[in-house]
């Protein structure tokens, strides 16, 4: 086996964490192996201002990265898995999954609540997510979300500066970093569903590269790779893009599965939920059975709206 590998990133810093706790976990079945990490930088990490909602492009964060392994520049690629487009870029798979140990988002805010019921009243929440923004609006009608873009750190600086009043973000990004001692509450993902694959790494690399994938498979996590995928397959289902209010989140339980997913209009009053339980070996057809529970509800009516 080849003793040097290069794997491809986002540049920022949870990026490179991210991919660090790959490496970290390939070092420790193949002590000999040195990882190479090539920094790429992105549409979505050059454009910085526009609303994450308003973006009508797939692969905003992530086809840059997938540019750079596709040209042989790189041996894999290490990705936010929520990231990647649904549709998978010919030439290209995801080898492994893994480190999913938080799906749930968390929110971080200036006073010191412990559920959405004690954030103050008409409290401005920030949020780059239409999903987020729509739920929030459901549970409090009364709460502002406010569009916000940049990385985490970004975020919280609005926070010390008076600008919103909290923020909601991705719990397994704020744990990376080391900030978890921030975190006001995290939301219970079946009550505040997430986007789907929320919290995984996706480790991609080039189909035909044989010994890539036989290095990186070594990590992939049955589990996360599952429920993952399931969730992944309610966008499918639906074709709805990664921009649209809709959230997945599967869990197992024991044999099975269970999936809890929704679709809504912006403003959450349109609210349509759906959960779904069985044979954990039956996860993909589970999820396109929730998916179209939900566009039969109603959903389909929401997503014509949107795109009208």
């Amino acid at each position: 086996m080849r003793k040097v590998f290069t794997v491809a990133t986002r540049g920022g810093e949870l990026a490179i964490i991210q991919t660090e706790i790959v490496t970290d976990a390939l070092k420790r079945i193949y002590p000999g192996i040195e990882f190479q990490i090539l920094k790429v930088t992105t549409k979505g990490d050059r454009n910085r201002r526009t609303a994450l909602w308003s973006l009508k492009d797939s692969g905003f964060f992530t086809s840059q990265v997938e540019d750079a392994l596709l040209a042989g520049q790189a041996d894999f690629a290490v990705h936010s898995f929520k990231d990647l487009p649904t549709q998978q870029r010919k030439g290209l798979v995801i080898a492994a999954v893994c480190d999913r140990r938080f799906a749930e988002d968390c929110l971080i805010a200036t006073e010191a609540v412990g559920s959405i019921e004690q954030i103050p009243l008409s409290a401005k929440i920030g949020t780059s997510s239409l999903r987020r923004a729509a739920q929030i609006r459901r549970l409090r009608a009364d709460l502002k979300p406010a569009s916000v873009r940049g990385n985490v750190q970004t975020r919280l600086k609005l926070l010390d500066t008076g600008k919103v009043d909290g923020v909601i973000l991705a719990r397994a990004g704020i744990e990376r970093l080391g900030l978890g001692q921030k975190i006001s509450f995290s939301f219970d993902p079946v009550q505040f569903i997430p986007a789907p694959a929320q919290g995984a790494l996706a480790v991609q690399t080039r189909s035909d590269d044989i010994v890539a994938n036989k290095l990186v498979a070594a990590i992939n996590d049955n589990n996360a790779r599952m429920t993952s995928f399931a969730e992944r397959q309610v966008l499918v289902t639906m074709q709805c893009g990664c921009h649209a209010p809709v959230g997945a989140f599967a869990k197992i339980a024991g044999s099975n599965v269970e999936i809890y997913a929704f679709i809504s209009d912006v403003e959450g009053r349109n609210f349509i939920k759906r959960q779904i339980a069985g044979p954990a070996k039956e996860s993909d057809k589970l999820a396109e059975q929730i998916a179209n529970e939900l566009l039969d509800a109603g959903g389909s009516e929401i997503l014509q709206s949107q795109n009208t």
